[in-house]
């Protein structure tokens, strides 16, 4: 196990395999897209296997799949039975909008797929397309299905978005009565394209856990597991549990044992970095396993403290999540 500057352990890599995606949600980019990279810009299947077989030699155990959308990409299911079978790498998960997602539900459970993250802002179809600038709510929806019917565990991710969704706190926090689900209530974050929607961000995780306490006033607080990014809670009686993520506030970077990998090969130590190193240059340059692993090595003993320190090193964020990697 390696562990960073500030003794945080990474054991988790986010690895995104595409910056395009099929939807245009409010949050994530603006309504006319994002100029997307081409082809020979964006990491190979074969260059990804290597770095995680390189991180995996480091200490990396779990993986998860992101975009942009990753099941737009062609050839994904070939690549996540080979990144399973890599030695060292002890969970794979996925991270999707379920537009496409469907079919490949049967191939999942043969693959072993560890967990699946849906991203479901709002359980009305209007809402849905105003948000995602798309109508693809029952898509996702059937989904949705598949994956409970299949048992896959599923956590929902739902960011929170002022006059856009906030009357679906309660309907999706209802799924949690007969699903063993995680819905998650995320804090907007301005990786957008164009910046923050907001002067201030009102719907903080605090004022998101005020509603649900008052929507549910036996709220009951769990037990977080290590390295958790949401604050959970379960409303009794109820099968599934509710997770609030301080993803703008960022309350929990003190546990962080996340890095990421956007789909053009460049390392971020943190989310809100400019990104530290550009793996894919080394790569195409000649890099041996060694010299990868010295400048993984270099780059997670200069890892900023938390998501502020690492914001204000590089300025203010305009780029879309659908280019970070989810």
């Amino acid at each position: 196990m390696i562990f960073d500057n500030h003794n945080r352990p990474i054991t988790y890599l986010r690895l995104a395999v595409t910056d395009r995606c099929n939807l245009r949600c409010f949050y994530c980019m603006p309504e006319e897209g994002i100029k997307y990279l081409p082809k020979s810009q964006l990491l190979t299947y074969e260059e990804m296997e290597r770095l995680v077989r390189v991180l995996a030699r480091l200490g990396v155990s779990k993986v998860r799949i992101t975009g942009g959308e990753p099941f737009v990409r062609n050839g994904l299911m070939d690549f996540l039975w080979r990144l399973k079978a890599t030695e060292g790498i002890e969970e794979l998960n996925i991270t999707t909008n379920g537009v496409l997602t469907e079919p490949l539900v049967p191939e999942l459970v043969r693959l072993g797929i560890g967990s699946v993250n849906l991203s479901i802002d709002t359980l009305d179809r209007e809402r849905f397309r105003q948000i995602t600038r798309r109508d693809e709510l029952p898509a996702v929806r059937g989904t949705l299905n598949a994956l409970l019917e299949n048992r896959i565990p599923v956590k929902l991710n739902a960011v929170v978005m002022e006059g856009k969704n906030i009357e679906d706190l309660p309907l999706l926090a209802e799924l949690t009565r007969d699903h063993p689900v995680e819905v998650r209530f995320i804090e907007e974050m301005p990786f957008n394209g164009e910046g923050s929607h907001y002067p201030v961000l009102n719907w903080t995780h605090r004022r998101i856990l005020q509603e649900l306490q008052t929507l549910y006033p036996g709220l009951e607080r769990q037990q977080d597991s290590p390295f958790s990014t949401a604050a959970t809670y379960r409303i009794p009686g109820y099968q599934g549990t509710l997770g609030i993520i301080a993803a703008f506030t960022r309350t929990f970077c003190g546990t962080c044992n996340r890095i990421r990998l956007t789909a053009q090969g460049t390392l971020k130590t943190c989310l809100y970095d400019n990104g530290v190193l550009d793996v894919r240059a080394l790569l195409r340059a000649g890099a041996t396993d060694a010299d990868l692993t010295a400048a993984f090595l270099k780059a997670f003993a200069h890892r900023p403290k938390n998501g502020f320190e690492a914001e204000h090193e590089r300025g203010p964020v305009t780029e879309s999540m659908s280019t970070i990697g989810g």
